[in-house]
């Protein structure tokens, strides 16, 4: 299936007397109908691509399976208005989706839709249990080897990706979409299929740090976030409570610290120290488990 393409706009430039002819590549953005026992669940707008990951990733992250396991099979169906993900779970599994079922369509992004209260919207994610420690000068070098590689992103200029980085290994995994949500998504997924524990490597994010990415990322078991875009409020007290690690507006001069900064110690225990101080407004006391 097509990620891009291809555009021919009309471009006005400041101080121009006429458009100009144009060029450009824009991604693609399909509706992607998620079904168990063709009952469909959820339809997200999404970039059709890594679509096994996809399914995967969403099921785990929306509860559905515990493990790729429980997913007996997967098909992907091209239909007339979109894609349809088609899959059967195990006996134990299905009967908890039919107890459950409920229907949601997405909008691009939406990381949230569907929930049936506020209190299912604020429920804690899973503490992660994740010892890696890594230090601050990788963290830059682990951003800086993400934008050569996000490929649509640097032909269309308008999606989102999400990585893992894991220290002696590099960049293993790059997944990019239209929906930030669906990125990571896409990204647990490759993780689950592949065997790889999230809390072995950091995850690495080009959107802003909203409190569902944090969730999702709890429930992949990550210890570690470096996002390009800073936090919210409610970002930083989930993943404080979730024992995340949470660096954020990183850029090649550096980048700043949320959450658990025991993961990430400076050269200078003083300094660590001061950052660990700018943010006891919201976390007070972060400690190694």
């Amino acid at each position: 299936m097509r990620t891009s393409h291809k555009v021919r706009p009309d471009r006005y430039t400041t101080g121009a007397s006429a458009y100009q002819p144009h060029e450009r590549f824009i991604p693609e953005e399909t509706p992607v109908a998620l079904t168990y026992g063709r009952a469909t669940h959820a339809v997200m707008m999404a970039t059709p691509a890594d679509l096994e990951d996809f399914a995967v990733g969403f099921s785990l992250a929306e509860g559905l399976i515990d493990s790729v396991h429980d997913i007996e099979s997967l098909e992907i169906v091209e239909v007339t208005h979109g894609v349809e993900l088609r899959m059967d779970l195990t006996q134990t599994r299905d009967a908890a989706f039919i107890a459950r079922r409920r229907h949601v369509t997405g909008a691009t992004g939406c990381g949230l839709c569907g929930m049936e209260s506020l209190d299912e919207a604020a429920k804690s994610p899973p503490r992660v249990s994740a010892d890696l420690v890594i230090d601050a000068e990788t963290i830059v070098t682990a951003m800086e080897a993400l934008s050569p590689v996000q490929t649509l992103n640097l032909r269309t200029h308008a999606v989102h990706a999400a990585a893992f980085w894991q220290p002696g290994q590099g960049l293993l995994a790059i997944r990019e979409d239209v929906g930030r949500h669906n990125a990571l998504d896409k990204l647990a997924g490759f993780l689950a299929r592949s065997g790889i524990p999230a809390s072995s490597g950091l995850v690495l994010l080009t959107s802003r740090v909203s409190v569902e990415m944090v969730q999702k990322a709890a429930r992949m078991g990550a210890g570690i976030i470096v996002a390009v875009s800073a936090p919210t409020t409610l970002a930083i007290r989930t993943a404080e409570a979730a024992n995340i690690t949470l660096a954020a507006v990183a850029r090649r001069d550096g980048f700043e610290l949320f959450t658990h900064p025991w993961r990430i110690p400076c050269h200078d225990a003083d300094t660590n120290s001061d950052v660990a101080s700018n943010v006891t407004w919201l976390h007070p006391g972060s400690t190694p488990p």
